[in-house]
């Protein structure tokens, strides 16, 4: 994958994240995937608003560890 759009949050600033938890949907040419959480806290900051164009490695939000 070289690039992909960000589709759709699943969570929001301020929304609670588990280990693994789904928090976004990305669009890629040929599919649509989620984008899991490494880390349990709460997203702090959305980086990549819907409509994006973002590429490997690439922060999306920040998510401040409790």
């Amino acid at each position: 994958m070289d690039e992909a759009v960000v589709a759709r949050w699943l969570k929001q600033e301020g929304d609670p994240v588990a280990v693994g938890e789904a928090v976004v949907e990305i669009e890629t040419d040929k599919a649509i995937g989620e984008v899991e959480s490494s880390v349990a806290g709460r997203i702090k900051r959305i980086v990549a608003p819907e409509g994006t164009t973002v590429k490997p490695g690439d922060v999306l939000a920040e998510i401040e560890v409790e």
